[in-house]
């Protein structure tokens, strides 16, 4: 029997537009799609996918907060900040021509099966850029399934409609910490679940860690990949203090900065990732520096390292 855990109650955070049910959000990630995070957030998901697909067990996937699934770059929001240009269009030209460097060829691949060669904004066939279900669906078999929480009324609708008639997909309109309790532990013994949420109240860090603390009480062999922005060190380094003092081992950070300085707004980002397949420190190793380059300026840098070894320190 998994223990009990009590969550810790969040205070109110003023200005928040969450509501007291945890289903009303004013964060939408149309706006902000195909941008540099995504590419990093993403490339690194499809290579725990790759890994977990390459075996004939089948997987399970959880997308706490899965958004629409799919994102039109043609779409006023999307126009209107014109992110995807510093990161997805940017990876799209860079490799123009040439073969992608080692843990990239599955997420561009992902990516191309949306699109029709010759159309969309960019040229080259995009229009469309898949959100982390769309890439989840691309990497599953037959007999593994995803199940997908999203908070927002409008974009849950969204996303029931994008996988209507799957029966490997599940939707839920709810939020999304509350789903690790609902859908964990689950039948199958392998997995992945995505944590990315939108870090718009101030508690989002707190619900973050109580989240994995959760999710990892009843699931402790899952892979768990947790996203985060990258705007000030401090709040990384205050997050994972959080994360280590949980005591879980085996957990590696991966982070990609363009800045070298804290501005205050988005300069990075960054997964923690529990339970990683073996050998993906190395692949990333690899593979960041290259998406640094290309989508970077010449400042800013990676990391990756383990932030708690096999056997955690006590």
């Amino acid at each position: 029997m998994v223990p009990a855990y009590k969550e810790p109650r969040p205070a109110p955070v003023a200005g928040s537009k969450r509501k007291a049910a945890g289903l009303t959000m004013n964060y939408r990630h149309i706006y902000h799609a195909g941008n540099f995070a995504d590419v990093v957030k993403h490339a690194v998901l499809v290579l725990i996918l790759e890994r977990l697909a390459a075996r004939p067990a089948p997987f399970f996937v959880f997308d706490s907060h899965a958004g629409l699934g799919r994102y039109d770059l043609t779409s006023a929001p999307a126009v209107r900040t014109g992110e995807s240009a510093g990161g997805i269009v940017r990876v799209l030209a860079a490799v123009a021509g040439h073969r992608p460097p080692p843990g990239l060829a599955g997420y561009l691949a992902a990516v191309a099966a949306l699109n029709d060669p010759g159309t969309g904004p960019a040229g080259g066939g995009l229009r469309w850029y898949p959100g982390s279900p769309r890439l989840a669906r691309a990497l599953m078999r037959p007999g593994d399934r995803l199940v997908l929480a999203e908070a927002h009324p409008e974009d849950a609708a969204v996303l029931r409609r994008e996988f209507a008639d799957d029966a490997q997909v599940a939707v839920h309109h709810q939020d999304g910490y509350l789903g690790l309790k609902a859908h964990l532990p689950p039948r199958e013994r392998r997995g992945l679940v995505l944590i990315d949420p939108p870090y718009e109240d101030g508690d989002e860090a707190a619900r973050l860690v109580a989240g994995l603390a959760i999710g990892h009480r009843r699931w402790a062999t899952g892979i768990y990949a947790l996203w985060y922005p990258i705007k000030e060190q401090a709040w990384v380094w205050r997050l994972h203090e959080a994360v280590i003092a949980l005591g879980i081992p085996r957990v590696l950070a991966v982070e990609l900065t363009l800045s070298p300085e804290d501005r205050g707004r988005l300069g990075g980002c960054g997964l923690l990732l529990v339970n990683p397949p073996w050998q993906l420190d190395l692949m990333l190793a690899e593979l960041l520096p290259w998406l640094q380059r290309e989508l970077g300026t010449g400042a800013g840098g990676v990391r990756v390292a383990w932030l708690v070894p096999e056997t955690p320190p006590g």
